[in-house]
């Protein structure tokens, strides 16, 4: 399934700092998250991860440190802030309202018959 880079985008600073919420992490660990949350579906890469950080770093969203992998490699590892953590409340309160309103409409609407059950 596609998803479109509208959405992705969208959502992308909320799960970034909802994975973040539950403890300090690196870059390739969160994708491997955003991966494992989205069932394969999100395959993020390097290169929408990395700005999308340090975006998050300059607002105060996040702190980053670097720090030593158990392979002996230097990488950065990125820790939510207080104001990462108001912001986090602040979207998933905003994200709570459209989910609530798209529920109803995807409620209301009926879908037409599809080609399958004999509508062409």
């Amino acid at each position: 399934m596609h998803i479109d880079k509208d959405l992705v985008a969208a959502s992308a600073t909320p799960l970034v700092l909802g994975i973040l919420a539950d403890g300090e992490s690196y870059g390739y660990a969160i994708l491997k998250r955003v991966n494992e949350l989205s069932g394969g579906r999100m395959q993020w890469t390097d290169g929408m991860l990395y700005p999308l950080l340090h975006r998050l770093e300059r607002l105060g969203y996040v702190q980053a440190t670097w720090g030593t992998s158990e392979a002996g490699r230097r990488r950065k590892h990125y820790a939510i802030t207080r104001a990462g953590r108001e912001a986090l409340a602040e979207r998933q309160a905003q994200w709570s309202v459209v989910a609530d309103a798209l529920k109803q409409v995807w409620q209301d609407v009926q879908m037409p018959p599809t080609v399958a059950e004999g509508w062409a």
